[in-house]
């Protein structure tokens, strides 16, 4: 079975670029530099219709998952916005003080967002006991939950990737994310990879004006075609060894 390459991307050149190269699925956002925050109303109407199924991230602003009564109300409406344009689905988590899923909050955006597609985003990575955060996920209705299995790198949680997939049975996608990329996947080995995320991108150097003045950062990350190949083909070489 072949796996699903899903890329997360924050520009109309960007989500070009990945579907052109063989993007199963797309995480559409704003700001990758900052995690992902929500995409604009504009952007999701771009992305809707682009013949791959688009995901878009339901994030109100950068740092944790700890969501005041105002931003919940912004992901509510995010998410009524994400369908009506045309969206397949939404990525979104929230979580307690301690760490834990806000299951109340996780709840009510499952609700509001019942016939859109579901990932749990990496708020699932600062839980203290994955296994239940799994077994919550499973039960909220989430259709995968994206996670580097609390490490850095989902090559260093690959221990923790191991034992979810195992414990998930099935029910949910365990979805591996954070640099994922041709060279890494050996430390994968062995891990059933229904799915992996990854932003396929690579570094490019601005300058000029648009720097000095603060329009851009010196150096960013472009959506890179060529290492969307690569991972392709090292995943259909994984799945034929």
């Amino acid at each position: 079975m072949s796996t699903l390459i899903e890329v997360c991307v924050d520009t109309t050149e960007g989500l070009a670029e990945a579907i052109r190269c063989g993007a199963g699925r797309i995480e559409l956002c704003s700001a990758l530099d900052l995690g992902g925050l929500t995409p604009s109303v504009g952007l999701m109407r771009r992305a809707a219709g682009a013949g791959v199924p688009i995901y878009a991230m339901i994030r109100p602003r950068p740092g944790g998952f700890v969501w005041s009564p105002d931003e919940i109300a912004v992901m509510e409406a995010d998410i009524g916005a994400a369908f009506a344009a045309g969206m397949q689905g939404v990525v979104l988590g929230a979580s307690r003080p301690d760490g834990r899923l806000d299951t109340d909050v996780l709840g009510l955006m499952v609700g509001r967002a019942k016939r859109l597609g579901l990932t749990l985003n990496r708020c699932f990575d600062l839980v203290p006991d994955p296994a239940e955060a799994l077994e919550q996920a499973i039960a909220l209705g989430f259709h995968r939950v994206l996670t580097s299995g609390g490490a850095r790198t989902a090559a260093e949680g690959a221990q923790r990737l191991a034992d979810l997939t195992a414990q998930a049975r099935g029910r949910i996608i365990v979805m591996p994310g954070s640099g994922i990329r041709a060279e890494t996947l050996g430390a994968l080995e062995g891990i059933p990879l229904r799915e992996v995320h990854a932003s396929c991108s690579a570094p490019v150097i601005d300058s000029g004006p648009v720097v000095d003045f603060g329009f851009a950062a010196r150096i960013g990350r472009r959506t890179d075609g060529a290492r969307l190949r690569d991972l392709r083909v090292a995943l259909a070489d994984r799945a034929a060894s």
